[in-house]
């Protein structure tokens, strides 16, 4: 039993619309983010701080499951950001906090993340609107194929 032309044409737009209207909140939810993101630059770079400090702390853990873990946030925190140690270049040398190699750069992952979130916040501002410039073509490029699917008769 084949199905009429016209009953999977409204299938197809049916789809295409819910994909477009999925990347219209998708869209909506990003720029929200965004902007409570850049709203609240400060607090979550506090936030990424006391985190940092506490995985610092339980890199010591006597429990050595925990002390694993956190040593592997430690670790990617110092290769991600080039740094070593809690916030002083002193606290470097004298409490063994650096997970790397060799100390190759002496800044503090404190100060790191501080610039992360102030010098370089134009970066993510430059690909959060490459990201937005696609996903707005990806809504054009959804509504002309629901477009030209329902006012055609034939695929």
């Amino acid at each position: 039993m084949e199905m009429p032309l016209d009953f999977l044409n409204l299938i197809c737009v049916f789809f295409l619309f819910q994909f477009f209207t999925c990347l219209v909140i998708l869209f909506a939810c990003e720029v929200a983010a965004g902007i409570w993101g850049f709203v609240n630059k400060d607090q979550i770079a506090k936030d990424l701080k006391q985190f940092y400090d506490q995985a610092l702390v339980q890199s010591k853990d006597k429990d050595e499951n925990k002390a694993k873990k956190a040593t592997a946030v430690v670790k990617t925190f110092q290769e991600t950001l080039n740094c070593c140690g809690r916030d002083s270049v002193l606290s470097l040398v004298t409490n063994d906090q650096c997970t790397l190699g060799e100390i190759t750069q002496l800044s503090s992952c404190h100060s790191q993340i501080d610039e992360l979130f102030s010098g370089k916040l134009y970066l993510i501002g430059i690909v959060a609107i490459v990201v937005a410039v696609i996903m707005i073509f990806e809504m054009i490029l959804s509504m002309v194929l629901c477009c030209g699917i329902r006012n055609s008769s034939v695929y």
